[in-house]
């Protein structure tokens, strides 16, 4: 974990963290959970963001009450605050090291690996991912996403794409508000893909994670990508059946044909087509309905939790 990462925990304030993990805080008092306490002996300095109890001698910072508390070494507690601050911590890096393919490769490793490097999302991302989407905090960590927001005000979602090794090949921008219409047009389009992205698979490092007869989703779109991993599934996802080629799989199949496929279809016209065409590629695919009034699995999720 990055020394800037682990700042950001310690600056949490130590109050509202004592909050989450149970303890009734009154003019900066609670009640000790280190020792039999009936009168408030634990005080907080939030100056210092830091507690103390003045019986037991118990004291540190923010990380240090999480450790006590919950009973869990550093890592963990850092983990615990993490993931109920939705802050970004490093689970993996992607390749110091690319092998530049094309031109079109080192354009997009050059200009865009660094936004990749410390992902940041603004409020409209969180907004998205954790309030309406329902996400968990270490799928988004480790999909890497990052938000912006461009000249014109409009939030963005940035979405790296890496091959199975780590390298960068790809980004895919999403925008995160509604824009002006002309007409019955939207002004702005809703995803970008800067030149040079390739952006047919997503997820691909995940391969790495599975052994022969796992269980292995293929998603279309990487918001069905997200909502399979948050609920325990391993997935890579295709955007779109139109930027899929056979080669793209075919590559992949020596892995591929070790694992056991499912999909969930979207309930369209393109879902059908996409799952047609992998069943062509691996007839052993197995086929899982959503529930009536749900298109993806990304909005199943989403109602479910």
């Amino acid at each position: 974990m990055e020394r800037f990462e682990l700042q950001k925990l310690r600056d949490l304030p130590i109050e509202g963290v004592a909050h989450q993990l149970g303890m009734k805080v009154q003019k900066h008092k609670t009640l000790c959970p280190f020792h039999e306490d009936r009168h408030p002996s634990l005080s907080f300095h939030t100056g210092r963001n830091t507690f103390k109890c003045f019986v037991c001698d118990a004291h540190g910072g923010v990380i240090d009450l999480t450790m006590q508390v919950l009973r869990k070494d550093f890592k963990e507690a850092c983990r615990w605050l993490a993931d109920e601050h939705n802050i970004i911590v490093s689970e993996w890096k992607p390749a110091e090291s690319p092998q530049l393919i094309t031109h079109n490769s080192k354009l997009i490793t050059t200009k865009y690996a660094k936004y990749f490097a410390h992902p940041y999302l603004n409020a409209e991302a969180r907004t998205f991912l954790f309030e309406e989407r329902k996400l968990h905090p270490a799928v988004i960590r480790w999909c890497r996403l990052n938000s912006y927001t461009d000249r014109h005000d409009t939030p963005w979602l940035q979405i790296p794409y890496y091959d199975i090794d780590g390298h960068l090949i790809g980004v895919q921008n999403r925008r995160l508000s509604h824009p002006p219409l002309r007409g019955n047009e939207e002004v702005h389009p809703r995803f970008r893909f800067p030149r040079g992205s390739k952006c047919r698979i997503y997820n691909l490092p995940v391969l790495k994670m599975l052994k022969e007869g796992e269980d292995l989703w293929i998603a279309e779109g990487c918001s069905d990508c997200w909502a399979l991993l948050s609920s325990g599934k391993k997935a890579i996802a295709i955007p779109s059946a139109t930027l899929l080629r056979e080669t793209d799989l075919e590559s992949l199949n020596p892995k591929l044909s070790t694992l056991n496929l499912h999909m969930y279809p979207d309930a369209d016209l393109p879902g059908e087509k996409l799952y047609l065409q992998l069943k062509t590629l691996y007839p052993e695919i197995i086929r899982h309905t959503l529930p009536t009034n749900h298109k993806d699995y990304s909005e199943y999720y989403a109602s479910s939790h």
